[in-house]
């Protein structure tokens, strides 16, 4: 093993010591960019980019467990990427239903499927329900954004709102004159679950592009410049000292 590396494995050991685990995040946001840059830099084709960035997320949901870390939601296809050439679009869905098959067949994640399902292909929102609903038992919550929007969230959330309150005869008058910002969250995708405390961005992009839109609002942000399939586990570190180094405000 080179020098260089036996001076990496110390550092990063000596940076995981020194994480004060009371201080740590007890739910991450993902945003898992640069699958494409990355395939490009290493001279492979986009499906090869998208297998890499599945493979990613099973060794960060490892990462994440040995930290303590309870849930995690990461978005790996937006409603925008359905835009995408049809091609490609299948890739990413055949690089995600793989991945979602193995997190269930682990039998330690709990999967929840959050987007719109229904602008997926039948046969692959068909094999991603099944693979999430074998997963039920589990314990550790990972959340799967796959055709998933932050504008359409919100939107579904009220939509269901509205009917639900519409089932109970309720007016369109009496719901605005009552109605709550909790009213809204029990409407969500991630309804029952708290908000992430992190979210990690990779590829050096920084902006949400409508991940969580109501969920983050509270939430502390890391940008790394890494590309998603690219990430170690000392970037992972790195991200958690940020975070615990931080004092939280929750808007104040």
């Amino acid at each position: 093993m080179a020098l260089s590396s036996l001076a990496y494995g110390a550092y990063e050991r000596r940076l995981a010591r020194r994480l004060d685990p009371t201080r740590l995040p007890h739910h991450i946001g993902a945003i898992v960019d640069g699958n494409r840059r990355w395939a490009k830099d290493a001279g492979r084709d986009l499906e090869s980019g998208y297998q890499a960035g599945a493979a990613k997320i099973d060794e960060f949901l490892g990462w994440c467990h040995e930290l303590g870390v309870r849930i995690v939601t990461f978005w790996v296809l937006s409603t925008d990427n359905l835009q995408r050439d049809e091609s490609e679009v299948r890739s990413i869905l055949a690089a995600v239903e793989d991945l979602v098959d193995r997190l269930a067949a682990d039998g330690r994640w709990k999967l929840r499927l959050i987007g719109s399902l229904h602008l997926l292909p039948a046969d692959s929102a068909e094999r991603l329900q099944a693979a999430a609903d074998r997963s039920a038992g589990a314990e550790l919550q990972v959340n799967i954004c796959v055709g998933y929007g932050g504008r359409q969230e919100l939107t579904d959330a009220m939509r269901s709102l509205l009917l639900d309150e519409a089932a109970k005869g309720r007016s369109l008058e009496e719901v605005a004159h009552t109605l709550e910002v909790d009213d809204i969250a029990e409407h969500l995708y991630t309804k029952g679950q708290p908000d992430p405390d992190l979210v990690i961005r990779t590829s050096g992009e920084q902006r949400l592009s409508g991940f969580l839109l109501w969920q983050s609002v509270h939430s502390e942000f890391y940008f790394t410049d890494v590309l998603w399939p690219a990430l170690r586990r000392v970037d992972l570190l790195r991200a958690m000292r940020s975070y615990a180094n931080r004092e939280r405000r929750f808007g104040a």
